[in-house]
């Protein structure tokens, strides 16, 4: 049996759809951005998730994202839609394009953008980077969990346990259809409540059907953005929130809230 780095790519995406299979994000963003046919550009799209249903829905959807991968699933859920483009991008370094009406930041991306800069300034970014894509009068969706809406008090996201000696853990884990097997997990982490970084150990472990195994395990760091600091940066880029959401059931935000639907009009 071989010990090998490199990540099986496909049994990663594989895993994704398998986990990531949400459908009221998707019910809550058509509902919002409304009858089509809109400009949308979906950051990050994966595999097309959300991204797929929008063009089914009439939009000209528009998705970038780094992982090919991920990208090379999307044709076969959008089969025979003509109003659907996805192309390889850098969220963080490259562009994303112009006169869109629509900028979709879903899934929690804000909490899970990969980039070698400063993550609150890589958060900051995205949304300086929505406002240039969006053509005057253009709306900015977020949604986003976890944030701390007292500006102090870490709100953990669904999914993570705190441990006594101040662990943080999560994990998922599935085979594939050929017998592949992967476990992701983050653990020992620690958060520095001061500057709102968490800093974590990701464990990733693949076992294929050929008896290979990869695993790989490095440092996680990111950055728990307050309410405070969202409504900042949109502010900052002439933003106007025209509602927010603790959820896709309309709850109002409070003090206790552990997520944030954002829907923001460029002025």
């Amino acid at each position: 049996m071989s010990t090998k780095n490199q990540i099986n790519q496909d049994l990663d995406a594989e895993l994704y759809d398998q986990h990531e299979t949400e459908t009221d994000d998707v019910a809550f963003i058509l509902a919002t951005i409304g009858a089509p046919p809109k400009k949308v550009l979906e950051v990050c799209c994966g595999s097309g998730r959300i991204l797929v249903p929008l063009a089914q829905a009439g939009h000209d959807a528009t998705g970038l994202d780094l992982d090919d991968a991920m990208m090379d699933r999307i044709p076969a859920k959008a089969a025979g839609i003509g109003n659907i483009h996805w192309r390889k991008a850098d969220a963080v370094r490259d562009d994303w394009g112009t006169d869109f009406d629509v900028v979709v930041l879903a899934g929690n991306i804000l909490f899970n953008i990969e980039s070698d800069i400063d993550y609150k300034q890589a958060q900051e970014l995205f949304i300086h980077k929505a406002a240039a894509s969006l053509a005057s009068g253009g709306h900015l969706y977020i949604g986003y969990t976890p944030f701390a809406p007292n500006g102090r008090t870490l709100i953990r996201p669904a999914g993570f346990s705190c441990e006594d000696d101040g662990s943080v853990i999560w994990s998922w884990e599935g085979y594939d259809a050929e017998g592949n097997y992967e476990k992701s997990a983050l653990t020992k982490g620690t958060f520095d409540e001061a500057t709102g970084m968490l800093t974590a150990q990701r464990v990733f472990e693949q076992k294929l059907a050929n008896g290979q195994v990869i695993r790989r395990e490095t440092e996680s760091i990111k950055h728990y953005a307050t309410l405070e600091q969202i409504h900042g940066w949109l502010a900052d880029t002439e933003f106007t929130v025209e509602f927010e959401y603790e959820d896709f059931d309309k709850t109002p935000i409070n003090d206790a809230s552990e997520s944030v639907v954002i829907y923001a009009k460029k002025r």
